[in-house]
């Protein structure tokens, strides 16, 4: 039974708190963090198509393009869960554009690492890549932008203090 099951009159439903222009912000925030979301998805699956691959996989190569990382690393680092990781991964594995490799710290943990088809797969993304970012980037500005990154990051850590 799930919580949706019972659901009581509207007449008994709590009132939440006033909000205020703080929780007015935050709230505006996150809505318009959805929309960026899904238009960054738009893109960046538009741009991996490049190489034929898929935002997805673009994502967790990206988690191991400097050093190869185990699954939970790669989730942390990329935002996303080491079980999400680990669908893509063996994807990727599967199509040679990453290799497991035994993990010396960590008997269990594999680690994941990109195979030269993988950064091939990368450059042929960055080739298109670099000019979109360079014509939207200067359309915004760098000083906005590094604005928005320093806003971005300090929410990051709040909303990991407050977990």
């Amino acid at each position: 039974m799930s919580g949706f099951d019972a659901v009581p009159p509207r007449s008994e439903w709590p009132e939440p708190s006033a909000e205020t222009p703080a929780g007015a912000a935050l709230t505006e925030v996150v809505l318009t963090t959805f929309q960026l979301n899904a238009r960054l998805m738009e893109a960046a699956q538009h741009l991996a198509a490049e190489a034929e691959i898929t935002a997805s996989w673009w994502q967790v190569l990206g988690g191991v393009l400097d050093e190869p990382r185990t699954l939970a690393e790669i989730g942390r680092r990329m935002g996303m869960s080491r079980q999400g990781v680990r669908r893509v991964a063996d994807v990727l594995v599967e199509r040679g554009l990453a290799e497991y490799r035994a993990n010396p710290a960590h008997r269990r943990a594999q680690l994941l690492a990109c195979t030269e088809s993988g950064y091939w797969a990368i450059r042929r993304i960055s080739v298109a890549q670099h000019p979109w970012a360079e014509r939207l980037g200067s359309q915004v500005g760098t000083t906005e932008l590094h604005e928005a990154v320093r806003t971005m990051r300090h929410l990051i850590d709040v909303l990991e203090a407050d977990a």
